[in-house]
């Protein structure tokens, strides 16, 4: 099934890149998040694939929208897509976005792959095998991190996209001094912790479920404990998660 994922990620992602080199045309969604032709061809190619593989598992997707929780709060299985995260990365040019695709069994996502097609980039994250990163047609690399011990200097993983001056100073008061900001966009930020880039990923902004559910996935795989140590869980009856910091090796609330 894992294979079948990834491949199915990189059909999207080349999908995607038919419409990178183009004038991309934006449209304002209700919430104000853009959206772009690429987001919907990358959502139908994933959502068909995912049910031609697996037929009788509910598929939820950010291009779809939620069903209501009297419909799902039961669900034990599902599947939680983002076809193009980064929208705002892909409009700019940057090559920062991703294609996400993760299952979720029981509020926690047991597989993840997350594709970076700008850059051939496949991360991907299973509960059985651990997580990998596999550049271009390299062989891939698996992921091992450690969750960072406070108090002392972290790395942390800050949004292109997001701003916010007052993280650094939020990490202070539970004894994180930072020591670098590393400037990312999209579900890329977990991944860079998953792989030693960085320490830490504050996050004091909005999110969504499918936002995260596939990172979390390499992130989780990737450390010792990590399942433990991921502040997120899924299919809650607001798909908006919380603040979070993730990769730190027990739960503080940023206050």
């Amino acid at each position: 099934m894992l294979n079948r994922v990834i491949k199915t990620a990189e059909e999207a992602g080349q999908k995607i890149l038919e419409f990178y080199d183009t004038e991309i045309e934006v449209i304002t969604k209700d919430d104000d998040s853009p959206l772009t032709k690429a987001d919907l061809a990358a959502h139908y190619i994933i959502v068909d694939s995912l049910k031609e593989l697996d037929p009788h598992t509910p598929v939820i997707s950010e291009e779809s929208g939620v069903p209501d929780y009297k419909e799902r709060k039961d669900w034990e299985r599902f599947w939680l897509v983002d076809p193009l995260d980064g929208t705002k990365e892909f409009i700019k040019k940057n090559g920062e976005f991703t294609v996400n695709i993760a299952l979720i069994e029981k509020n926690k996502p047991v597989l993840g792959v997350v594709y970076v097609p700008a850059f051939d980039v496949m991360y991907y994250g299973e509960q059985s095998i651990g997580s990998f990163k596999r550049v271009a047609d390299e062989k891939a690399v698996k992921l091992e991190t450690n969750a960072f011990e406070a108090p002392g200097e972290a790395r942390i993983v800050v949004s292109r996209s997001h701003g916010d001056d007052t993280t650094a100073k939020k990490l202070k008061n539970v004894g994180i001094e930072v020591s670098e900001e590393v400037p990312s966009g999209s579900s890329i930020k977990f991944c860079l912790v998953a792989e030693g880039k960085a320490d830490l990923y504050p996050r004091l902004g909005p999110t969504m479920e499918w936002d995260t559910a596939a990172a979390d996935a390499v992130y989780r795989y990737s450390c010792k404990d990590g399942e433990k140590y991921s502040p997120l869980t899924y299919n809650k009856k607001s798909f908006k998660n919380p603040y979070f910091l993730l990769g730190l090796d027990t739960f503080v609330e940023l206050k």
